[in-house]
């Protein structure tokens, strides 16, 4: 066996620049499109020399936060349909756990990234070290430890020869389909810098192959029979058929079967908005076609869905169905007490099709269906092409604004947002024509992911126009990454709404009988404070942004032409208010409401919440 004498960190990285991902047509491209670094002391004498030695063929990109770099890497991955990925390293101490959010972001979305934090000194020779965390009763503990419930897999080196197994550990569960989600390898400093001798092999690995498993025979002719057996079917997509790549199967299943589809935050562009089977978002963000038909489907085929309670109406929305999950994790596949069938969508969709030959649901079924699609899709126009009359504009008309800013059909954007009410707004109004075009990462639902999100969307699909949607309140949880874009010459175009506060949990607030209290800037003054006035226009400038402030929606119209012509980032700001929303669509969301209260309002609250509680299914 043929050796070469490296350090950890040179082997590492070497592994990773040499790392392709064979697609199915035969092609090996990278899988890693570069490496995130904010250097420190536990990371730059190590990793920074190795990074340095590879940067031609695997590149490093410096931000300006750790969090934020990490989510532009899972939006990377996402919007690359998990089939490409990121790494991502920080030194010791607050770096590190810096990037834990991201993690369990990336977690819960089931979204690769590798994880590189520096660690405290193996040797324990310098003991405590700058930045160290000390626990009194374990030794070998560090913040790091903090990983663990947050990534698929977790190991920290203390030998530079663990890197040979370690790794191709943590790249096997990033590549798996059903294990897919953030790894942590900890890297002590003095680790990385330690020598050993290499295998040339470990610098040459095979190409990444996603496997594509297919269903289990018992779990195929169950599931095709329950399906014959149905009369009103549903179809939701999840993300799960993006990532599968299934879409046009899904497309030509929905339509030999006719079968209405609706979609889920991760699923939406799986079926163009614009098809007559397509009856909208689904579940508390949803439209009001897509969850009529939830309520009264007899099967729902969840495909690739994880069903958590926003797409469910907190188990309560598919009152009358069983549910039968097409899913590659088999975790997923049977919630709801469903029927499992365990495999990938576009394998399972395929088998599937000749042992349903001749099904269709009921003529009354598939046209009603069109129906609530046809109304709703009339309905959206008139909602997102509305101008107020002396009043602020809300999310739904800056939503028609800057879509109808495209001289053609906005085909070619990619629209990113997380948290706050644009989701919901997002999720019922914006027309998505073709897979990817819809980015909102609502499984976390974490504020500050969007601006470096749209960063990792536009380092992934850099021929594509990314338009950030973002809230004032989220963009200043995290707006650093408008710099780090300008630095990097990735253009954004990022449309903050401004509606003072935090609009979204101020109407949860009152809808669940809340006092007007801590959300709402002009809500939170105390005695010798003041309400802050906030020129996010004047900020972005100051990152090195062109900005302007939108007046009107016909300003914001004209903003968003010039914006598509430029070529460095664009932030256009536009005041909006924080008490409309779109009336139609959603269903209920539970959330807890105080048992006991000396406020009515409060009171009349925990009985419509009981009330509601009466509908969910155990």
């Amino acid at each position: 066996m043929k050796t070469v004498r490296l350090t950890m960190a040179q082997a590492l990285v070497r592994h990773l620049a040499a790392l392709r991902i064979e697609e199915e047509d035969g092609s090996l491209h990278a899988y890693f499109g570069g490496v995130w670094s904010i250097f420190g002391h536990g990371n730059v004498a190590g990793l920074g020399e190795a990074l340095y030695a590879e940067r031609q063929v695997l590149p490093t990109y410096r931000a300006h936060n750790e969090q934020g770099m990490a989510h532009a890497a899972i939006a990377y991955a996402k919007a690359r349909m998990r089939r490409r990925a990121m790494a991502v390293t920080t030194s010791i101490g607050p770096g590190a756990t810096n990037l834990v959010t991201a993690a369990a972001l990336a977690h819960v979305n089931r979204l690769p990234v590798l994880l590189l934090p520096g660690d405290v000194f193996a040797s324990r020779a310098p003991d405590p070290v700058l930045q160290q965390l000390e626990d009194f009763q374990a030794g070998d503990l560090s913040v790091n430890d903090a990983f663990r419930p947050v990534v698929r897999y977790f190991d920290r080196l203390t030998r530079p020869e663990q890197i040979l197994t370690a790794l191709p550990r943590a790249l096997q569960v990033m590549t798996d389909p059903a294990l897919c989600g953030p790894v942590c390898l900890a890297l002590p400093q003095d680790v990385q810098t330690m020598a050993f001798d290499c295998p040339e092999s470990f610098l040459a690995p095979p190409p990444v192959h996603i496997r594509r498993p297919g269903p289990d025979a018992h779990e195929l002719a169950r599931a095709a029979a329950m399906l014959r057996g149905a009369r009103r079917p549903l179809i939701v997509a999840g993300g799960g058929v993006l990532y599968a790549q299934a879409d046009s199967l899904l497309q030509r299943f929905a339509e030999a079967h006719r079968v209405p589809v609706v979609e889920t935050q991760a699923g939406k562009g799986s079926l163009a908005w614009d098809h007559p089977l397509y009856a909208g978002a689904l579940g508390v963000t949803g439209s009001p076609a897509a969850n009529a038909l939830a309520r009264e489907a007899d099967v729902v085929l969840a495909i690739g869905t994880r069903l958590q309670d926003f797409s469910t109406g907190s188990r309560s929305l598919f009152g009358q169905a069983q549910v039968l999950g097409l899913n590659v994790q088999a975790l997923d596949a049977q919630k709801w007490h469903g029927t499992p069938l365990v495999a990938d969508a576009r394998v399972a969709l395929g088998q599937m099709q000749p042992l349903v030959e001749g099904w269709r649901s009921d003529p009354g079924w598939s046209q009603r269906a069109v129906m609530l699609s046809d109304g709703w899709r009339e309905r959206v126009t008139e909602l997102t092409t509305a101008v107020p009359a002396d009043a602020l504009p809300y999310d739904a008309e800056v939503i028609g604004a800057v879509r109808d800013s495209a001289a053609d059909s906005p085909r070619g954007d990619i629209v990113v947002c997380a948290a706050g009410t644009l989701p919901a707004e997002l999720h019922k109004l914006w027309r998505v024509a073709s897979p990817g075009g819809y980015h909102v990462e609502y499984g976390y639902s974490c504020m500050g992911y969007e601006i470096a999100g749209g960063l990792g969307v536009k380092m992934a699909c850099p021929d594509q126009e990314v338009i950030v949607m973002v809230g004032d309140g989220s963009y200043m949880m995290m707006n650093s990454e408008i710099a780090t874009s300008v630095m990097l010459g990735r253009k954004l175009i990022v449309v903050v709404l401004d509606n003072r506060g935090f609009g979204c949990i101020h109407r949860l607030q009152r809808a669940t009988g809340g006092a007007r209290f801590n959300n709402l800037l002009d809500d939170c003054v105390p005695e010798g404070g003041e309400v802050p006035r906030i020129d996010f226009a004047a900020h972005a400038r100051s990152m090195g942004a062109d900005a302007v402030h939108a007046a009107s929606l016909d300003e914001l119209k004209a903003a968003m032409a010039a914006a598509r012509a430029a070529t460095r980032t664009q932030v256009i700001v536009i005041d909006t208010t924080a008490e409309r929303t779109t009336a139609e669509g959603g269903c209920w969301w539970e959330v807890a409401v105080p048992e006991v209260s000396t406020r009515h309002d409060v009171n009349d609250a925990r009985a419509a919440y009981l009330a509601a509680k009466q509908h969910q299914r155990p």
